[in-house]
C-alpha cells in the first residue's frame, strides 16, 4: 500500500563538535572534530520516514544564507519535494551540538527561519489532508502546529506529536493528537499520565520503550543491544520510522518495535541524518527477509 506521511516542522544545519567530555559551566575543552550536517527535528523525522518506505513530504522553512543550500540539497537527495521548503529572508535554523565519548550530547538551537513558519498555506493544508499521518514537533511556533493538527483532525489524518523542545502544549493541539511520543524526561515534565491522549509512546533509550493506549495495559517494547557512538537524532529516527509504519496500517505496538530498532541502529553512526537507517537495514536487524511492496 502507499503510505503517505507529512511532517510539519524544523530544518536546521547541525554544527557538531566531538569532545571527550561535555564541559561544565565556565569550563573550556578542546574538540576532537567538527562537522556540518543537515538536521532539525522536522527534517530528521522526514528522512527517517522516507527511508522507512513512506512517501514523505516536509513542510519547513530555510533562510537565504549558504546553509539553506545544504538543506535543500539534502531534501532533494532523499527524494522529497524541495518546493515545500519555504525560502525566508535571514538565517537558516542552526543547532550547535556537542557530543561526548559516551554518545551523549547537548544542543543549543537558533530558530532562524523556523520561527517564521507561523501558518500553513491552503496548498500545504491540502498536503496534510491527503496524508495518512501528520507528524509535528515544537521547534516551530505553536500557531503552525495548531493549524496543521486541526486540519489533519478534520480530514481524518492520524496526528503524531513529538512535544520537544518540551513546553506546555496548548489544549487545542492536544485535543487533535492521536499519538504522543516523548522521552522519559518529557513524560515527567508534561505529566503525560494526566493527559487525555489516545496513545502515549515513551522512549527509554537503552531500556527500550513503553506504549500506553488509553484504557489498556502498558506494553513494553524491548531494547536492541547496541553500542552508542552518537545519540543525536535517535529520537527523531524513532518518530519518523513509527509514523511510516502506522501509515502502512501497522498496529502501534508493532510500529514501536520497528521504530525502536531503527533508533538503536542510528546511535551506531555519527551525525543525525547520516545515521538514519533504511528499511532494509531494519529488516536485517530484525532477521527478516526483504519484501518488496
Amino acid at each position: 500500500m502507499s503510505a503517505q506521511v507529512v511532517i510539519v516542522g524544523s530544518a536546521n544545519v547541525d554544527l557538531v563538535t566531538r569532545v571527550e567530555r561535555i564541559p561544565g559551566p565556565g569550563e573550556t575543552v578542546t574538540s576532537e572534530s567538527f562537522n556540518v550536517f543537515a538536521g532539525g527535528k522536522g527534517l530528521n523525522q522526514a528522512i527517517a520516514s522516507r527511508r522507512a518506505g513512506a512517501v514523505t513530504a516536509l513542510i519547513a522553512a530555510v533562510g537565504s544564507d549558504d546553509y539553506a543550500r545544504v538543506l535543500v540539497d539534502t531534501v532533494r537527495h532523499e527524494g522529497m519535494d524541495d518546493a515545500l521548503l519555504r525560502r525566508e529572508p535571514g538565517t537558516t535554523g542552526t543547532a550547535f551540538v556537542t557530543t561526548d565519548a559516551t554518545g551523549e550530547n547537548n544542543i543549543v538551537i537558533v530558530p532562524g527561519a523556523n520561527g517564521l513558519l507561523n501558518r500553513l498555506t491552503e496548498s500545504e493544508r491540502d498536503q496534510v489532508r491527503e496524508a495518512d499521518v501528520l507528524v509535528c514537533q515544537l521547534e516551530v511556533p505553536n500557531s503552525v502546529v495548531e493549524d496543521a493538527v486541526t486540519t489533519a483532525r478534520e480530514a481524518g489524518t492520524t496526528v503524531v506529536l513529538n512535544p520537544t523542545p518540551v513546553r506546555t502544549v496548548p489544549a487545542a493541539i492536544l485535543a487533535a493528537v492521536d499519538v504522543l511520543i516523548v522521552n522519559e524526561h518529557e513524560a515527567d515534565q508534561l505529566r503525560v499520565e494526566e493527559l487525555r491522549v489516545p496513545c502515549v509512546v515513551t522512549t527509554l533509550g537503552s531500556k527500550g520503550a513503553t506504549l500506553q493506549i488509553r484504557g489498556e495495559r502498558t506494553v513494553r517494547v524491548p531494547a536492541r543491544k547496541t553500542i552508542a557512538l552518537d545519540t543525536t537524532g535517535a529520537g527523531d529516527t524513532f518518530v519518523g520510522a513509527f509514523a511510516a509504519e502506522i501509515a502502512r496500517g501497522v498496529g502501534y505496538a508493532q510500529a514501536a518495535t520497528r521504530a525502536n530498532v531503527a533508533a538503536s541502529l542510528s546511535v551506531e553512526e555519527h551525525g543525525a541524518v547520516p545515521s538514519i537507517p533504511t528499511r532494509q537495514a531494519v529488516d536485517e536487524a530484525l532477521g527478516l527477509e526483504r519484501v518488496e511492496n
